[in-house]
């Protein structure tokens, strides 16, 4: 019997054939690009260099927060059956900053920032179905597995620290679709995110307490870093040989990275976690142990924790806090979410400006949709995907702006409608990437995370 032939790839196959003239010039092509977190040159001149973003999964209202209704008020208390009727703001808008944006009280410390906001009010989606939604918004497809934001931009830059994950997402969801939010996909493992604590599942649990948080299986206890480095190059030994007599082995390949990436990232992730160390400014400034605000501690934390990576050269962060589904009891819980994290919004906006990091760090805040001007029989709203508000700061976007619009009511957008897919083309054009151009061949075909859909607001950059 005649033993299978071993799998053969491109690289293989040009590194023996034709004595290898054809390996000569692959070599020349992928130098330097056989890790995935090497840094890449952008497409053209980038106006960010890295990504934070502030996801607040559940829908927070626009009509709440910011994009204010005047007309809504006329229509208050007009019955639609069924026990839904308009209902205005609970409250009070009032215009902030030079620019005079309007910002609903709920948002006292952002509101101080108004000068450096570029608020998105038209912004619409395909489904409004929090599952499907919250795939489309961290991936680009809610039908399909795909590479999610952050992987995407660490695909296309590589990390500036090499010492840390390009994509670190923090306290996030695990219900549905789990990893595949933070998740790569068919780009290299090492691009999908690395995560940090848990976000809960909207089961009243919360999420995960960051105080004191630390990595699980970073280092074996009373394990020596030299011999766990002897262990680590044994173990890599193995595996590359394996590699060998496979030729084709991605997984394999993703795993060899993956362990020295963890062996380097201890040296410097788990003290830029430990939010303990934070000094009295940091702690003040973020809303960190104070016990006139204790809602705040743990989304304070996450920030902190943001402007460090940032610093600290790492592409994307994504803070995750949940659960905006206000069905019930619309003004307990906007008010009950909106103490927890804009305070500590506002103080990552303070801390990024004065350390100079504002000008190239892209910040964006939103949910997967927004709530209607609607309020139902619950006393809650309900979900809605033809119109909601995102924000965005620093990075290149034009601040102080407020972009587009919905209805008269607040319902639909309407005037300069920004869909999903432009926020990720423009979302990606700030930091030097063409949508068009960062695709990936996969399975016969290029994929890319707009897919074929996608157009840059070229308004809202500066």
């Amino acid at each position: 019997m005649n033993e299978a032939l071993p799998l053969l790839n491109r690289r293989h196959a040009l590194q023996s054939a034709a004595c290898g003239f054809g390996w000569l010039a692959l070599r020349g092509l992928v130098a330097g690009v056989d890790n995935p977190l090497s840094p890449r040159q952008p497409h053209f001149a980038p106006r960010a260099k890295r990504v934070i973003f502030l996801f607040m999964r559940g829908g927070p209202s626009q009509v709440d927060s910011f994009d204010y209704k005047p007309r809504l008020s006329r229509r208050h208390g007009e019955q639609l059956g069924s026990g839904r009727q308009y209902f205005q703001s609970p409250w009070q808008f009032t215009q902030h900053g030079q620019c005079g944006l309007p910002v609903s009280s709920l948002f006292p410390n952002l509101a101080k920032h108004a000068d450096d906001l570029c608020v998105l009010n038209s912004c619409h989606t395909d489904i409004g179905n929090h599952p499907q939604a919250i795939l489309q918004m961290l991936t680009g497809s809610f039908r399909f597995v795909r590479p999610s934001v952050g992987a995407w931009v660490t695909y296309g830059l590589g990390t500036e620290n090499q010492n840390l994950p390009g994509f670190i997402t923090i306290t996030p969801d695990f219900s549905a679709g789990g990893a595949q939010k933070h998740g790569a996909a068919f780009l290299p493992a090492a691009c999908a995110g690395t995560v940090i604590g848990n976000g809960g599942v909207g089961d009243g649990k919360g999420a995960q307490p960051l105080k004191d948080f630390k990595l699980p299986f970073t280092r074996p206890s009373g394990q020596p870093v030299g011999s766990q480095r002897r262990r680590l190059d044994l173990l890599q030994s193995l595996n590359e040989e394996r590699l060998v007599a496979d030729r084709v082995n991605d997984p394999l390949e993703s795993i060899i990275q993956s362990y020295e990436l963890a062996y380097r990232m201890q040296s410097e992730l788990p003290a830029m976690i430990q939010t303990q160390s934070a000094t009295a400014a940091e702690k003040k400034l973020y809303g960190i142990d104070d016990p006139d605000h204790q809602e705040a501690d743990n989304f304070g934390r996450a920030c902190l924790m943001a402007r460090r990576f940032a610093e600290a050269g790492v592409r994307f962060i994504q803070l995750n806090h949940g659960f905006w589904d206000h069905h019930r009891d619309l003004e307990k819980g906007m008010t009950q979410h909106c103490l927890e994290t804009e305070r500590s919004i506002a103080g990552l906006l303070t801390d990024l400006k004065q350390r100079g990091l504002l000008d190239d760090t892209l910040v964006l805040w939103g949910g997967e949709f927004g709530r209607p001007p609607i309020l139902n029989k619950n006393l809650g709203r309900d979900h809605n995907a033809a119109g909601f508000t995102m924000w965005m700061a620093g990075g290149g976007v034009r601040s102080g702006l407020r972009y587009g619009s919905t209805d008269e009511t607040g319902q639909t957008a309407t005037e300069k409608k920004a869909h999903l897919y432009d926020i990720h083309a423009t979302l990606l054009h700030l930091i030097g990437l063409d949508h068009e151009r960062l695709t990936y061949r996969y399975g016969g075909r290029d994929f890319r995370l707009t897919d074929v859909h996608g157009h840059v607001i070229k308004n809202i950059i500066s």
